[in-house]
Formats: structure tokens, C-alpha cells, sequence
């Protein structure tokens, strides 16, 4: 693989290049989704090839294939080249990129089990296990498990000298339950929505997750919706779940901190960005209960690597300091612009892909309260769990949130169950009416395998940590 890499860096530089580098990617996923019982999909692909950029007079090509050989490499390290000269014709500026030392180095995430090596069989019988301890009540119409493994080998090379590779394997696991009754129909997850958690990690997270053990509460809990009160309208102080608040830190701070976006080269499909450079260093984000950071060394995080698609060494990068605005996630072309160093965000969706400014780990820094302290410190309120919908504008600035189930806090305790809770609000609005973070006992670890982006579209995992938190005169109820 490392004379292949150099073969390519060298063949784009012959070919007039003044910067290359390329990316051999190997990627394997499998996946077991059940449903009512019945094996719904049983998925295993493995996918392998190799991408290379050319930098020509200041505008960027790209070119890839899946066919690894000398003779191919040479003929896409020819075809990247020209076509960065024809993007040249249409560019806006130079490209120019920040420093980077060059480097030699591995990576390798750690797992203990191999979930390859655990037999499809055992797999079934788990999500069937899980399936049949949901089904408490006739109100349940459809129970779904799934698993699933990642699995990514990369290799790196650059005409400033560097060759990296990296290793990284990564699982996941959910439970879902629908309940209907006279037309109401209600969601329950486990241990997250949208397909459950997912961590760098082996086989052993997944017994960690313990489906079968939590299936009964999670479906009984689903049930209990359908007799629940009608979360109230209005304002009301609200404190956010673990879970609930990793999406909102990944919507209303990871994308509006990637400075594609507030660049303007990522507009059209997903929008682009209230954080102007005016605002670095100055903007109050949020209250100084707020501190955010983008982390891709946490360990067991979906962000979590050892290098970037541009070879920059994983890093932990303020975003959020005390409240305020102090940093953006960056690449080599967009740093440059700022006097800094890239912050090592440039991830692409495997081989055919050129790399974009993606999120790493962006986590809301744990406080210093306890739940329960917090929850009895709330006189009147709504405590809020699990993501069901949402929705949030090109700037990322307006959004609406829906969750799966909230309880209400009456004289400092949770109270009755409440169903259809919502919360909408300003981006910055609502960050700095937060005034009470729970501390690191509290503080979990979530990972979102689907954030999409780009033109064409592009899937990046990405990881979350949260503890709950209050925020403070919250519009509620919007359904």
C-alpha cells in the first residue's frame, strides 16, 4: 500500500500538480435489522478503492476509482489534474494551505471482540430476545432490533511527505416500539432513536447496551403515552436528557462551526452559517454554564481517529469557552484564511468521495450539578428525553425539537408522564438561557452514524457527549 500511495502522489506531480495527496480506503459494514420477529434484512459489504486530489494553480481535483493498480493509479492521478485546470477557469481565489509537518504513523482502535467473528445466529437470537421481551401490551403494533458493524482501513500519502494508515472498527445497537390506539400513535427507543447508540468500539458494546434487559421498560413506557397528558404550551423552564442534547449541541453548535459554511462553500443543500468571523472571539454563544469542544481524541467516540482525510493529526479544539464563540472546525484551505492551523476536520464518506469539513466529537463539557440535585432545584418545569423529530433553518439559527416522552417537575420532583413535547427557540437565545450543566457521572457518550452533507451527498459518523441541562424560559409545546 505505501508504494501504491507514493506511486500516486508521484505520477499527480508529473502530471503538473503542485500539491497531491491520496486515500486508499478498504471499508466492510454489516448490519441485522428484525421486526415483529422476522429477519427484515441481513446486510454484509465490503467496498475498497482509492481517491486522489490535485492542487493546479490554486483550484482543487479530484478524481477516484475502485480499481487499485499502478496503471489506474496513474490514469486518475491524470484525470484529477485536469480536472483541477478546468476548475482553475471558474475559481473564485488561490488555494493555499496552512502548514503541516509531515509524518509517518498508525492508528488503531481498540476492541476486544471481533463482531465478524461472532456467529450470525447469535446475532438473530439477541434482537429476537429483545423483540419478544417487548411485547407487553395488544396497543404494540411494531417492535424493531438492529446491529450494526463498521469497518474502515485507510492509507494516506502526501507530496509533502507523509504515509499514515489507520484501523478503525466501530458497532452499534437499537430497540423501537410503536404503540396505536383510536388513531394516537407513539415511539419509544432504546437506547437512543434513529437506530440506537454506536461507539468506536467491538462486539462488547453491544452486550454492553443490554437490549433484552431494557425492552420491557422501554415498551411499557411507549404504552403509558397513550393515557399521558398533553404536554402543556407556553414558556416553561426545561431540563434536556443526555440524549435529546447531544442532537441539539449537534445541530445548533456542530454545523454552525464548520467554517465551510461560514465561508459560503456549503450553502445549498443543508445551509450555511450565523457565526461570521466577526463573531470569533467575542459573540456570547450561550451563558458560562456553556462550554463545547470538538474532540477527536475522546476515546470510543464515532469522531474519535488518529488522522484526518488531509493527514492532520486528530486534536481537541474550543469551540465554546464560558459562553463565548472562540473557535471553528477547520481544514488546511479554510484555516489558512484565519493565521491557524487546520483543526483536523476533513473527513470524506470513503474512496469516491473528496473530503469535506465534517464534525468530530462535539461535546457540551460536563458542570458541576446532580440530577436529582438539579430536578429538586426546579420548582416548576419539564424534563425532556429522547429526539422524535426536528426541524432547524439554513443558518442554524430557528429550530423546533420534538421528543419521544417528557415529565413534568411540580415543587422540585418529577411528576406526570407528558406526551407530544416540543421546545423551539434561537440558537443563541436558548444556549445562554442554559444555567445548570450535570456533572461527569452524568455525562454519556453518543454516537450519530448518518449526518449527511455535501453535493454530492455525503454520510460521516460522529460522535456526541452530553450531560442534561436547564435552560430557562423555553417556548414548550409545539407540536
Amino acid at each position: 500500500m505505501k508504494d501504491l500511495c507514493y506511486l500516486a502522489v508521484e505520477a499527480t506531480l508529473n502530471t503538473g500538480a503542485a500539491y497531491a495527496d491520496v486515500r486508499i480506503v478498504e471499508r466492510r459494514v454489516s448490519s441485522v435489522l428484525v421486526k415483529n420477529e422476522n429477519v427484515e434484512s441481513l446486510t454484509d459489504s465490503a467496498s475498497s478503492g482509492f481517491g486522489i486530489r490535485a492542487l493546479v494553480d490554486g483550484a482543487w481535483g479530484f478524481s477516484s476509482s475502485s480499481l487499485i493498480g499502478k496503471q489506474e493509479m496513474k490514469r486518475v492521478a491524470e484525470e484529477a489534474t485536469r480536472i483541477a485546470r478546468a476548475s482553475g477557469r471558474v475559481k473564485r481565489g488561490e488555494v493555499e494551505l496552512s502548514q503541516l509537518t509531515s509524518r509517518e504513523g498508525s492508528y488503531r482502535s481498540e476492541w476486544k471482540v471481533d463482531p465478524w467473528q461472532v456467529p450470525l445466529e447469535e446475532k438473530i437470537s439477541l434482537l429476537m430476545d429483545a423483540q419478544r421481551a417487548m411485547e407487553v401490551d395488544e396497543s404494540i403494533k411494531l417492535r424493531t432490533a438492529n446491529l450494526q458493524a463498521f469497518r474502515e482501513r485507510w492509507f494516506f500519502s502526501s507530496s509533502e511527505g507523509s504515509f499514515l494508515e489507520q484501523d478503525i472498527l466501530q458497532t452499534g445497537a437499537g430497540t423501537e416500539v410503536l404503540v396505536l390506539r383510536g388513531g394516537e400513535v407513539h415511539r419509544r427507543s432504546y437506547p437512543a432513536p434513529f437506530g440506537g447508540n454506536f461507539r468506536t468500539a467491538g462486539w462488547e458494546f453491544i452486550e454492553s447496551l443490554d437490549l433484552v434487559g431494557n425492552a420491557e421498560k422501554t415498551a411499557r413506557q411507549a404504552v403509558a403515552l397513550l393515557d399521558a397528558k398533553r404536554c402543556p404550551g407556553g414558556k416553561a423552564d426545561i431540563i434536556l436528557g443526555t440524549n435529546q442534547l447531544a442532537l441539539q449541541v449537534h445541530e445548533s453548535c456542530g454545523h454552525p462551526t464548520e467554517l465551510d459554511r461560514v465561508l459560503g462553500t456549503e450553502a445549498s443543500y443543508a445551509g450555511t452559517s450565523f457565526l461570521s468571523p466577526e463573531k470569533l472571539g467575542s459573540f456570547p454563544y450561550g451563558s458560562e454554564s456553556v462550554n463545547i469542544v470538538a474532540d477527536a481524541t475522546l476515546d470510543g467516540g464515532l469522531g474519535t481517529f488518529g488522522y484526518d482525510d488531509e493527514g492532520v493529526p486528530a486534536q481537541r479544539v474550543d469551540l465554546v469557552r464560558k459562553g463565548v464563540f472562540t473557535g471553528y472546525q477547520s481544514s488546511r484551505e479554510t484555516s489558512v484564511l484565519f493565521g491557524q492551523e487546520s483543526s483536523g476536520n476533513m473527513r470524506a464518506d470513503g474512496w469516491s468521495r473528496i473530503p469535506l469539513i465534517r464534525m468530530t466529537n462535539i461535546n457540551l463539557l460536563p458542570g458541576d450539578w446532580d440530577l436529582d440535585e438539579l430536578v429538586s432545584d426546579t420548582k416548576e418545569g419539564i424534563y425532556m428525553e429522547t429526539n422524535k423529530s426536528w426541524s432547524i433553518d439554513d443558518l442554524r439559527l430557528n429550530f423546533q425539537f420534538a421528543t419521544e416522552i417528557a415529565w413534568e417537575i411540580k415543587d422540585g420532583e418529577l411528576g406526570d408522564l407528558l406526551k407530544y413535547p416540543g421546545y423551539t427557540g434561537i440558537t443563541y437565545d436558548f444556549w445562554r438561557s442554559c444555567d445548570a450543566v450535570c456533572d461527569e457521572g452524568h455525562w454519556t457518550l453518543w454516537g450519530i452514524p448518518n449526518c449527511g452533507k455535501g453535493q454530492p451527498g455525503q454520510v460521516a459518523r460522529v460522535g456526541h457527549a452530553t450531560s442534561p441541562g436547564r435552560f430557562r424560559g423555553v417556548r414548550v409545546g409545539v407540536a
